[in-house]
């Protein structure tokens, strides 16, 4: 940590290409780390008109294996299926996860189905797992569903501090590839910004990986191109 801290100059903010060559630069551990974008935003969390939340699909997606389950009957459990999810099932597979099986990343349901999931509020929920329409975890196209979050979609929600924290790649990506999914997130993040956020919106943005230090960026980097 001392060594990686050497690389980073007290105060400055740096173009993204140029926080990602110090991460790159940092000692590594023994492992592959998440390079992760952290947001300060200039919204208020307990406003219900300000809430900042959505998707995007990272173009080189997250590096980490994504189980997906998903709730289907008939034709739409058949596409599920031919689409690679990881398991599927209906009322069964409520009975399972109340006994305490939760051995899975993402839950997709078909709307007709979300009566018998809803039952399982108290232990998606807190997970962070309950299907949600804004999420696109709601759908009767479960294929499409699947493919994306296959491919590296994920989900950003400001927590009750204001902040959004979001990994978007391996410390072993390209430079390029990690580059492209940052500003792929930033851009989805600008496009969701609440109409009633007064202000700069994005106060502070950092890069870090799991074991590094945070890179503060240049606020010039974190806008869309035009």
């Amino acid at each position: 940590m001392e060594a990686a801290r050497k690389l980073v100059e007290p105060g400055k903010r740096y173009r993204l290409k140029e926080a990602l060559e110090i991460l790159r630069q940092a000692p590594a551990p023994k492992f592959d780390e998440t390079v992760e974008v952290a947001l300060d935003l200039d919204v208020d969390p307990k406003q219900s008109d300000q809430m900042v939340r959505g998707t995007v699909v990272l173009p080189h997606g997250t590096g980490k294996s994504v189980r997906v389950l998903v709730f289907a009957k008939g034709d739409a459990e058949r596409k599920a299926k031919e689409a690679g999810a990881d398991v599927v099932g209906a009322e069964e597979l409520v009975e399972k996860i109340q006994g305490g099986w939760l051995d899975f990343d993402v839950v997709i349901a078909t709307p007709d189905l979300m009566k018998d999931v809803g039952r399982l509020g108290k232990f998606l929920g807190p997970r962070g797992l309950m299907p949600s329409p804004k999420a696109g975890t709601v759908t009767a196209d479960v294929a499409r569903a699947i493919k994306e979050i296959k491919q590296g979609k994920v989900e950003f929600k400001l927590d009750k501090q204001g902040d959004i924290h979001l990994g978007i790649g391996k410390r072993s990506f390209p430079a390029e590839a990690l580059e492209a999914n940052a500003r792929a997130l930033l851009e989805a993040i600008w496009r969701a910004r609440p109409a009633s956020a007064k202000g700069r919106y994005l106060r502070t943005a950092c890069l870090a990986s799991t074991m590094g230090p945070g890179v503060r960026l240049d606020p010039t980097e974190c806008k869309p191109s035009a």
